[in-house]
């Protein structure tokens, strides 16, 4: 998808605070393309905040019903471990940092987890216990990672004929399989599934049915930054 194919999410962290493009300058994951699209964070927020672009294509904004999206997630070496966490996101209830969605992405730690999270951008992945109905988090990965970790993760949000939202993590091993071939996707290891019942009894509130998907960072501190690749959204039909 080129640059016009996406729009930032309303009330995003202004470009002189979180300064964002495609760059040539950047590494990038295995079998990459030429470029990539980063965030670095140029001062400190007034108050922790996101931005956040999603897909702005003729049925995606929104999707009526469930979706899948893939892509290359980094949290690129910053000037501290911790205050930020990139992610992508589904089912955005809204064109805005504050409305929620689900969150797949990398927890803002040391050594961090990968986390699924029922949420806004502008609140970010804290990396938490999962606590749906406290916090949001749905689901943690087993293991933790060190930073500058390239991860090739999938998040697909079926809606079934119920109204329960089955959600699925899936991650691709990038030196195994990289970019120029085919994915291999299995399970994440301690996210293989939440299943978001239409009672909002599981996640506290009622699933997610329908919305907008994108990729985004949530920023706290300064020198924070993370890079994004092959980023690829689907429909459910």
């Amino acid at each position: 998808m080129s640059s016009t194919d996406w729009t930032f999410l309303t009330n995003s962290l202004a470009a002189g605070v979180v300064d964002r493009g495609a760059t040539t300058g950047i590494a990038r994951p295995p079998g990459g393309g030429n470029f990539l699209y980063g965030f670095n964070s140029l001062s400190v927020p007034a108050a922790p905040g996101a931005v956040g672009l999603f897909t702005n294509q003729v049925n995606f904004a929104p999707h009526a019903k469930g979706v899948s999206i893939r892509g290359c997630v980094k949290r690129l070496p910053s000037g501290g471990p911790t205050g930020f966490s990139p992610f992508f996101f589904a089912c955005l209830q809204g064109a805005e940092v504050t409305h929620e969605g689900y969150l797949l992405g990398c927890g803002d730690d040391d050594p961090y987890r990968l986390i699924l999270r029922k949420g806004a951008p502008a609140n970010g992945l804290p990396d938490l216990v999962p606590a749906p109905a406290a916090n949001g988090i749905l689901l943690r990965s087993g293991a933790g990672f060190a930073q500058d970790t390239w991860h090739h993760l999938r998040l697909d949000v079926i809606v079934n004929v119920n109204g329960d939202v089955l959600l699925q993590c899936f991650e691709n091993d990038l030196d195994a399989n990289p970019l120029s071939g085919a994915p291999v996707w299995t399970p994440i290891v301690g996210m293989e599934e939440f299943i978001d019942d239409t009672l909002g009894i599981n996640s506290g509130s009622a699933p997610f049915t329908s919305g907008r998907s994108g990729f985004g960072i949530h920023v706290e501190d300064v020198t924070r930054r993370a890079a994004f690749d092959h980023i690829q959204v689907f429909r459910q039909q």
